[in-house]
């Protein structure tokens, strides 16, 4: 049976429950970021996926960048897995902008300010996005 890691289950809002994938927000001052989480036990990396699910995911990735450039506009959309610090696959789907913290680089490890009210706002433009 699925179980959300408790770091994705604290650390983001639930948006959406597609056909195989949880669409989280992660709450960002500056960017809006998406993570999906495929709902099925015992994945920890990609392989893991049948490959069914592999191709449903990058639908519904494909899904989550599309909507980011719609809603934020953004200057690129960065996809990334790593899963260091929380082992249960899951994968992000970020609005990157020229003029955003840690640009041209890589956002993983640069602090981002403290603005709750702003990164709420972002979490909430993505909620009506998805939820209308």
């Amino acid at each position: 049976m699925f179980e959300l890691h408790p770091n994705l289950a604290s650390g983001t809002r639930l948006l959406a429950q597609w056909e195989l994938c949880q669409l989280r927000a992660l709450p960002d001052p500056q960017l809006p970021w998406l993570v999906l989480v495929p709902q099925r036990e015992g994945v920890l990396e990609l392989f893991d996926l049948s490959p069914a699910d592999q191709g449903r995911l990058i639908k519904e990735v494909n899904l989550a960048a599309q909507a980011i450039v719609q809603a934020f506009g953004p200057d690129k959309i960065n996809l990334g897995a790593l899963g260091n610090l929380t082992p249960q696959f899951h994968f992000h789907v970020i609005g990157r902008y020229k003029t955003d913290r840690g640009w041209p680089g890589p956002i993983w490890g640069v602090a981002a300010t403290e603005d709750p009210a702003k990164a709420d706002q972002i979490l909430d433009q993505l909620t009506r996005h998805f939820l209308g």
